[in-house]
This record gives C-alpha cells, sequence and structure tokens, in this order.
C-alpha cells in the first residue's frame, strides 16, 4: 500500500475516532459526579509511571491513559510517534495503563508490559503491542500465550517474565494506574494530559496543539 494511501487511512480513523472520543467526553462531563473532599489525590504521574522520553527539569509532561487493544489508541500510535520525536528534548512522555472492559486482552497485555518493564524492556514491549494490534485484539478469549511469544521474541529472561506474569503485584500494578485514571475521570481511551489538563480531543491535531502551546507558552 503507497504512504499516501495510508497515511490517508490513518487520518481517516483518526478522525473517527476523535468524534467518538469527543461524544464519551462529553457525556462523561456531564455524567461524572468530582471526587469526593478527602478523597485520594488526583495524580496523573507517579514516581513508578513509565516515562518513554525524559525532557528534563523544564520540560512540559505529557501523559497518555491507554489500552493497547484499544483500535483508536491503535489509532493515534503513529500520531504519537511523530510527535514524540518533533518535541525529543521539549517533552517527558509518560504512558499508564487504563484497560477497558469490554477489550478481552487489553488486561492481559497491560501485565505484559509491566513484566518487560522489570527487565527494562518496557518501550520494546509497547511498541511490539501496538504493531501486532490488528493480530490479537478483538478475541474472544485472553491470549497471554501471544504476548509470552513476543517476551520470548524480545529475548527475555522468561523465568523472570512468566514470574512477573504470575505475580499479583503485577495486575495491582496495573490496576493503580486505571484507579488514578478513574479518579481523574478518565473514561475512554487514549486521554492524554499535558501539564496536568486534560486534553479535550475534537479535531486530529488537538493534542500537537496543546503541546506546541505548552512548550511556547
Amino acid at each position: 500500500m503507497k504512504t499516501s494511501v495510508k497515511a490517508t487511512l490513518t487520518a481517516i480513523a483518526v478522525a473517527i475516532v476523535l468524534l467518538i472520543a469527543g461524544i464519551v467526553f462529553a457525556l462523561s462531563q456531564r455524567s461524572s459526579a468530582p471526587p469526593a473532599e478527602g478523597g485520594e489525590p488526583q495524580q496523573t504521574v507517579r514516581t513508578d509511571s513509565h516515562v518513554l522520553d525524559e525532557g528534563g527539569e523544564d520540560a512540559v509532561t505529557v501523559v497518555e491513559f491507554l489500552d493497547f487493544e484499544c483500535e483508536a489508541c491503535g489509532a493515534f500510535y503513529p500520531v504519537v510517534e511523530e510527535l514524540r520525536e518533533k518535541y525529543a528534548g521539549d517533552i517527558t512522555y509518560v504512558v499508564r495503563y487504563f484497560p477497558l472492559p469490554g477489550h478481552v486482552n487489553s488486561t492481559q497485555a497491560a501485565i505484559a508490559a509491566e513484566a518487560a518493564a522489570g527487565q527494562d524492556r518496557f518501550e520494546d514491549m509497547y511498541h511490539r503491542l501496538f504493531e501486532t494490534q490488528a493480530q490479537w485484539g478483538e478475541e474472544s478469549e485472553e491470549t497471554p500465550e501471544v504476548f509470552r511469544a513476543f517476551a520470548e521474541e524480545l529475548g527475555l529472561d522468561m523465568a523472570a517474565y512468566d514470574a512477573a506474569v504470575a505475580d499479583p503485584a503485577t495486575a495491582q500494578r496495573v490496576q493503580a494506574d486505571k484507579s488514578d485514571g478513574e479518579r481523574l475521570q478518565v473514561s475512554s481511551t487514549p486521554t492524554f494530559f499535558v501539564d496536568g489538563e486534560q486534553v479535550v480531543l475534537q479535531e486530529w491535531d488537538d493534542l500537537e496543539e496543546a503541546i506546541e502551546k505548552a512548550v511556547n507558552g
């Protein structure tokens, strides 16, 4: 498929995603109650959050709550990669898990990424999951063996990987991200925050505009 055709299809996919995301966001703003007083503080980033790009002390912090099985996240993946390259050194890019209940493999994919993170290979698994999403997404049953095969392909220590996948603390780490997202009123993926402010996605370049404004503001 020619590059121009791929670009057109990606743009169409992102446009559809943004339309749906805008509707979901609007509904969530109307129906979601604010966090109760005295509750846990809202945090877009924690000390154990996975940082893909570290821009330094004065960098703009961009946080993405994602679901590896989410087609919208898959559509945004190349957009995000372009923005990471364009704003290298100016932004700190952080990824957080937000597996959605309607996606059978979303939690297993997040656990695989977290297990890889234990061997300092989070970003490698992050790329592999999005690049292969069409192969394992939308399954009717969980397929942890698929993710284990990715770990083998990446050359991970498989005994350590298996132990991490089986460790309840790994699933708890994934859930901790999701709990933070829920407190931040995240209801769909991808959801982006730029310096703590949620980006309302209505046009495909809204994320870039928010980053540009924060970087040059």
